[in-house]
């Protein structure tokens, strides 16, 4: 059965395509049938990827595949694509701006709700509205999780300061943060950045115990 993975923000800059991408790249590598869908009109992922494979001649078929689709339509891009049957996994990385409609439409068909935030207090804000957003859809999409997945985390902070700064949010917080390094400012398409793995284990352990 195919599960729907959706990173979610009213806010951009939040760490929704680093992580989308860099999970992607987990499931990958680890030989699962993953599709990723974005709903940025810049297509952002997609031009990394003609990028990439240009400049290494690569071969796409190698890779994941990347669907390009729209906030108002992407929730029935992926009730297509779970009819294909061809892919586990379905990871949306949804458009900073998305819309309220576009937002309820999304969870009604996620499995896994993520929401990417720092420990801004800006941030935290936007992800708090983010949250109240997403919660009245569990009561209609009843496999509908949501997860918060602390990003861009300074080496000051520790888990505990973490999830303090987090806990008024009073949704279920990854044991593991994504740091503000180098190496998660350089998205790539082709290859899976194994300081993320820790990360990507965590959310699919978290997703399949919520099953």
């Amino acid at each position: 059965m195919t599960q729907v993975i959706s990173f979610i923000s009213r806010k951009g800059g939040t760490g929704k395509t680093t992580n989308a991408v860099n999970l992607a790249n987990y499931l990958h590598s680890k030989g699962k049938k993953i599709v990723l869908v974005e709903t940025d009109t810049n297509y952002t992922i997609n031009s990394l990827r003609q990028i990439e494979l240009y400049k290494t001649k690569k071969n796409i078929s190698d890779y994941f595949h990347i669907v390009a689709s729209e906030d108002h339509v992407v929730a029935d891009e992926i009730k297509k694509l779970k009819t294909l049957g061809d892919y586990e996994y379905i990871l949306v990385d949804s458009a900073g701006k998305t819309t309220d409609k576009g937002i309820r439409a999304l969870v009604l068909v996620t499995d896994l709700a993520c929401v990417t935030t720092s420990i801004d207090q800006h941030d935290l804000l936007v992800t708090y509205q983010t949250i109240q957003d997403l919660k009245p859809a569990q009561e209609v999409n009843k496999k509908l999780n949501i997860l918060l997945i602390p990003n861009r985390i300074g080496e000051n902070f520790g888990r505990r300061a973490i999830r303090k700064s987090l806990k008024e949010l009073d949704t279920p917080i990854l044991k593991s943060y994504v740091p503000f390094k180098s190496v998660f400012q350089r998205t790539t398409t082709i290859g899976p950045t194994r300081r993320y793995y820790r990360v990507a284990r965590e959310i699919m352990k978290f997703l399949n115990q919520s099953a």
